[in-house]
């Protein structure tokens, strides 16, 4: 049985955190691919909730105005998002994306997880593990493990030394914050191939902080005031991202999803 020490010295069960996180976890599917995403947030009287993915997991359906279908293992029929029907706030910077909508009849765990404060960042060595739908199992949700190598702070993201298989993106990051409960501290992003030698070994997964779904979960209340927050949102990230364009897109060129 797979154990990790916490910061007091408890041991925590692995099996336990997955058996804990897995209800909060959905699989995004849009008409060109699908990705991992998890529960970040509701509303004050749960009739909608925040999903956290990876931006480029649904930018192109957020664009293009496609559906995308939302997937809960534990709900007994998926959810069908017309463009009509959510809004998306993507932050390209990050490659964070939250999907607003109605929850309806997807049976998401009423109350989420808690999302690690962005001012009390992970530490080098900390052990966590993810969750996601890789494209090798694409129904079945898989777990995985490694240790943080880095702290980005100016791309608000995390190396960590663990493998991202495509399917996995958006998927949480996992850290057991003491011997009985567990935190959401990221969300993947890319896994970047170590290519020095010519050939593909062993390289660094990286995962998005939680800012953007943070920053989307304090400053939205209802789903009219999303469609305008997002507008304002767009508004002063376009003109940076054409300026400086996407870390996460100038950095992977291979991301997970």
């Amino acid at each position: 049985m797979r154990r990790r020490l916490t910061d007091r010295g408890r041991s925590m069960d692995w099996e336990q955190a997955t058996a804990l996180a897995s209800p909060h976890v959905v699989k995004i599917e849009t008409p060109t691919g699908y990705g991992t995403g998890f529960l970040a947030f509701y509303n004050s009287d749960r009739t909608w909730c925040g999903i956290a993915t990876a931006a480029h997991v649904v930018s192109h359906a957020d664009d293009w105005q496609q559906p995308i279908r939302i997937r809960h293992e534990f709900s007994q029929n998926p959810v069908f998002l017309t463009s009509k029907d959510r809004v998306v706030f993507i932050d390209p910077q990050t490659d964070s994306a939250v999907i607003l909508f109605l929850k309806g009849d997807l049976q998401l765990p009423e109350i989420p997880i808690a999302l690690l404060p962005v001012d009390a960042p992970l530490s080098v060595g900390v052990t966590v593990g993810w969750l996601g739908f890789p494209v090798i199992q694409q129904s079945t949700l898989c777990f995985f493990s490694g240790s943080v190598s880095a702290r980005l702070d100016p791309g608000k993201a995390y190396l960590i030394d663990g493998v991202a298989i495509n399917g996995v993106s958006g998927g949480p990051v996992i850290h057991c914050h003491n011997s009985d409960t567990i935190q959401f501290v990221g969300a993947i992003s890319a896994y970047h191939a170590n290519r020095a030698t010519g050939e593909t070994l062993p390289g660094l997964l990286v995962a998005s902080d939680l800012s953007h779904f943070l920053d989307v979960a304090m400053s939205v209340r209802s789903i009219d005031e999303a469609n305008r927050r997002k507008r304002e949102f767009e508004s002063t990230q376009r003109p940076d991202a054409q300026a400086q364009g996407s870390p996460a897109d100038e950095a992977d060129p291979n991301p997970a999803e």
